[in-house]
């Protein structure tokens, strides 16, 4: 395949991404979105009406508040009655069966007694014995009633005439002559004589309810079409605003007819695909690089999608406003992990996206838009908790500020505004405070990594530090050093110099597998007099493999694991390759059993330890630290490092090297400056 058919492959994979990423994006945003055009009117009890003068466009009726219909019907159902069956089947089968089941009478009793106990029985079904759970359940209203329905005929009966099986069971013990024989009637267990008989009509009684139900007016009146509901400002009283509500209501039922709906649908099918193609096409012109790194693109647009659907979850209920929604979280998300310019278009392409679904939207999008960014401007990097706070407490104020704005032109009189929204903007602050523990989530859902987090693990208390300094003490004074001298080199141009000196700390984390190979943590034994050249050069490059390895077990972040990987590049241990191949002139000589596995830098903060990293070691070789010793060491190491393409791979120019080498001698004369000879005292 030609290089330009696979440039052209290329290009169309690209295309076919970014199209997939807005046809993904529009279709869930749209499916969330309320599919009709009608009226969002947030309307509150004793509130001015903060919107136009409302008219009626035609005529509809003032239907009862739910409270009302709700006391209505409660009130009207004191008048249902539940229809019940008579079974006279059971009536006869059980005397039948309590007959058949004592022919010679009952021990000890007279024989007239079968007859007694089943004249009693006959008289309790002919009242009527229902389910326990069911008779419970109606007695709790003494005035209950029910209706018993016997040979088609229906008759209105008290419960308090009505039995459960226990209470006939008590009923039959209240006849004289069978309480006087209890004891002995007991033992017959007159209660399996005993079933209810009055089996429940669930189709007559739901219909009767229905009926009711049914029974009761939903409208109290009519608003005929031009009829004035209400003006702006004035305050909505009770009789106004079920007025409102009866509109909303009403104009809700009319839109309901499918070419409406389409119509409305394709609307906001192409309101969302404009945007998202506008901001894709930001990405494509000015940050090319997030279609490569795929973490920074979910996140870009996964913050649009969910904002968006929590704006029409707040909209479909209409009892919660949208300025609870912490929009602002959205740029400080960005801005912490990518660059204030993609923060500032996202939010407002997410603004946009969410104004649609209001019906009054452009108060909205400035008040969002303004503290946005404010928000870009006031949280720049989150490295303490009080900067959550401040930042929420700005944002709230220029929130509210710019809404007062609104209120100020849109009213004659300070007394009429409505300063409830106010209270919705000071929980939105509130809320924005949950930016400190969310950031969690969106470093754990995305692969980021925060400022909080690198400051966190920079701790030289945390359980590997310590163990290093316990464990490696050489290779821990070595790369608290490292740190500061390649935190400098950031700080000069312009890198993070928050990352490259956390990245530091844990770049030697593998000479924990085995210290003594290192000359910083050696005390006159030296390990590498046993082995071969070969050998030694495997120990010494394997601390890179086993630092991988160390950071897979204590779930260090990635950026930290590629400050391991790169500190050396795919540099050599050039003492003993030197050595090797000094001692073996004649032999060839595998290139890679000196080589570290790398890779190269390919960020400038990698770059900055590897030249940290390098002069700090050779440092400590110097026989004398005078000004120009450490001038030509920091040059003779940089050059060589430029010279052999370990900085080819990384967006580090000329110039920033040339800083990096000026930070280096200074720090480094700072650090072995000569020291005074202090006098000793004469002694008489």
């Amino acid at each position: 395949m030609s290089n330009f058919s696979l440039k052209e492959n290329l290009l169309w994979r690209d295309w076919l991404l970014r199209a997939a990423l807005v046809i993904i994006t529009v279709a869930i945003v749209v499916w969330s979105m309320p599919h009709d055009n009608n009226n969002t009117y947030l309307v509150e009890q004793s509130k001015p009406w903060k919107y136009a003068d409302l008219t009626a466009p035609f005529d509809f009726p003032v239907y009862k508040s739910d409270e009302a219909i709700k006391h209505e019907r409660d009130s009207i159902l004191k008048q249902y009655e539940p229809y019940y069956n008579i079974d006279v089947s059971i009536e006869e089968r059980m005397v039948r069966k309590f007959v058949s089941d004592y022919p010679d009478g009952i021990a000890d009793l007279p024989l007239d007694y079968i007859e007694i106990i089943s004249n009693r029985l006959h008289s309790l079904y002919q009242q009527g014995i229902m389910e326990s759970k069911e008779y419970e359940e109606l007695k709790k209203d003494t005035f209950s009633m029910i209706r018993i329905v016997n040979n088609k005929q229906a008759s209105s009966v008290s419960i308090m005439e009505i039995y459960s099986a226990k209470t006939a069971y008590e009923q039959l013990f209240q006849d004289e002559k069978l309480n006087v024989h209890r004891q002995q009637l007991q033992k017959c267990d007159l209660n399996n004589y005993i079933q209810p008989n009055l089996i429940f009509d669930r189709t007559r009684s739901e219909t009767s309810r229905n009926e009711l139900i049914a029974s009761i007016p939903l409208a109290s009146g009519l608003v005929q079409k031009g009829e004035k509901i209400v003006d702006r400002g004035e305050l909505v009283n009770e009789q106004t605003f079920h007025i409102i509500q009866s509109y909303l209501k009403e104009n809700d039922r009319l839109n309901k007819n499918e070419v409406q709906s389409r119509i409305s649908l394709l609307g906001q099918i192409l309101y969302v695909t404009i945007l998202m193609v506008c901001f894709t096409l930001y990405l494509t012109l000015y940050r090319k690089d997030y279609f490569d790194k795929p973490r920074s693109l979910t996140m870009l647009y996964a913050l649009i999608v969910i904002f968006a659907l929590l704006t029409a979850l707040f909209v479909r209920n209409t009892f919660i406003h949208v300025y609870i929604l912490p929009y602002a979280m959205v740029p400080i998300f960005i801005r912490m992990f990518m660059d204030s310019r993609t923060a500032f278009m996202t939010h407002v392409i997410m603004v946009l996206i969410c104004s649609i679904m209001l019906q009054h939207p452009f108060e909205f999008v400035v008040v969002e838009i303004v503290a946005g960014l404010v928000a870009i401007n006031s949280l720049r990097e989150l490295s303490y908790r009080a900067q959550i706070f401040r930042s929420a407490l700005i944002i709230t104020l220029a929130a509210m500020a710019v809404n007062l704005a609104f209120d100020w032109t849109q009213t004659t009189e300070l007394t009429v505004i409505d300063y409830s929204s106010y209270n919705y903007l000071i929980l939105n602050g509130i809320l924005l405070l949950f930016a400190y523990p969310l950031l969690y989530l969106i470093e754990k859902a995305f692969g980021f990594t925060s400022d909080i987090t690198l400051i966190e693990l920079s701790n030289t208390n945390s359980t590997l530090l310590r163990r290093m300094s316990e464990v490696a003490p050489g290779t821990f004074n070595h790369s608290i050093q490292v740190a500061n001298l390649a935190g400098e080199i950031a700080n000069k141009i312009d890198a993070d110099s928050q990352l490259v000196r956390t990245g530091a700390l844990y770049h030697d984390i593998g000479k924990l597998a085995n210290p003594i190979y290192f000359t910083e943590n050696q005390s006159g034994i030296d390990p590498h007099e046993m082995l071969t050249d070969i050998e030694s050069a495997q120990y010494i490059i394997s601390h890179v493999t086993e630092g991988l390895k160390m950071a897979d077990k204590y779930d260090l972040p990635k950026v930290i694991r590629d400050f391991i990987a790169t500190h050396h590049g795919q540099g050599k241990a050039k003492f003993f390759y030197i050595r090797y191949k000094n001692e073996h002139p004649d032999q060839p000589v595998d290139d890679l059993l000196f080589t570290y596995p790398g890779p190269n830098p390919f960020t400038r903060e990698q770059a900055c330890l590897m030249m940290a990293d390098s002069v700090e070691a050779a440092s400590r070789s110097l026989s004398d630290y005078t000004e120009q010793n450490i001038r030509e060491l920091v040059e003779r190491i940089v050059d060589s490092q430029v010279a052999d393409g370990f900085f080819r791979e990384c967006p580090i120019t000329f110039r920033d090297i040339q800083y990096a080498k000026t930070v280096l001698i200074e720090k480094l004369k700072t650090v072995y400056h000569t020291r005074v000879s202090y006098p000793t005292e004469n002694k008489k």
